[in-house]
């Protein structure tokens, strides 16, 4: 079996957003992933792989090298590479560009729980945050809400601005607040330890939709926030016991794990917009949605080639 090499650029072109929420949808119709992670260190630098098997679609191992001081040496951060490996047989397929699918999976996690639950026919699109996760999300929900008004807010307004000139028609939100309160979805993409949603500012009808936080110490919305709305996550296991969004209020009493009402192993359980109700859905990411979104991919270079 030959191993098919898939770049960035090569990749992207192939891709769609629509497709792809309907790709992982169809991937958590599959029997439930196995998954594990595996960290080495030297020094400052860091391996992180993850890995995810899920019977009948094949097994992925996603490979980041984190070496801080590369930029000293004009080379990235952060490099890698998803393999993947044929579930009947375990012959390597492919190897598929790390960023590629680290800004798909994570935009197109997110916009298929915003698919499920957020207004259909949403005007105004806040983002929180202007790195690269929000820059993606930006495409991401043009895809589907192509009408609709998008905001970007952030603490360094600069970086706002910067972002909202790659992209015209995106604006800067200057107020948070004025802006939570005018957004039909916010979508947060912060590295806060705090909580910067406040749950006095949301209203019936929205759908917040938070990306961020991926520390046991890290949270984005405070628990009213979370007392005030229908709440759901795309992963039970990569979420509650394991970032602050969901770890600190479950520890303080505040949230209760049923009030977590799905992830995205009971689709059908996501509600659809409810005018009358506030929707919440965290994004905690996994190894097997880069299983999805990478199988997805490499289909898509086999249908062309």
């Amino acid at each position: 079996m030959s191993l098919t090499q898939i770049g960035f650029d090569e990749g992207e072109a192939l891709l769609e957003w629509v497709a792809l929420t309907d790709a992982l949808a169809e991937g958590h119709r599959r029997p439930k992933a196995e998954v594990g992670d595996t960290f080495l260190y030297r020094g400052k630098d860091t391996l992180l792989s993850r890995s995810a098997w899920i019977d009948g679609l094949g097994i992925a191992v996603k490979t980041a090298m984190i070496f801080p001081d590369n930029p000293t040496r004009e080379v990235p951060m952060i490099n890698g590479a998803v393999s993947l490996f044929d579930d009947a047989t375990g012959q390597p397929e492919a190897l598929v560009d790390f960023h590629l699918v680290t800004k798909w999976k994570t935009a197109g996690d997110s916009l298929l729980g915003a698919c499920r639950l957020a207004n259909p026919k949403a005007k105004e699109i806040l983002i929180v945050g202007a790195g690269t996760v929000a820059a993606s999300l930006i495409e991401a929900f043009s895809a589907v809400w192509g009408d609709a008004q998008i905001r970007v807010w952030n603490r360094t307004i600069a970086k706002a601005e910067m972002l909202a000139t790659a992209y015209p028609g995106v604006a800067v939100a200057p107020d948070l607040e004025q802006a939570v309160t005018a957004a039909d979805i916010i979508l947060t993409s912060t590295m806060s330890t705090e909580p910067v949603i406040q749950g006095a500012w949301l209203r019936p009808g929205q759908h917040l939709n938070m990306i961020g936080a991926y520390r046991p110490d890290m949270r984005e919305a405070d628990d009213l926030a979370l007392s005030r709305a229908r709440i759901y996550c795309d992963s039970f296991d990569t979420t509650l016991d394991h970032i602050g969004e969901f770890k600190i209020p479950l520890a303080s009493g505040a949230l209760q794990r049923a009030d977590v009402l799905a992830d995205f192993y009971a689709l059908d359980r996501f509600e659809r917009f409810d005018p009358e109700a506030i929707t919440l859905f965290k994004n905690g990411g996994g190894a097997h949605l880069d299983l999805m979104t990478s199988r997805h991919v490499l289909d898509l270079w086999t249908q062309q080639t």
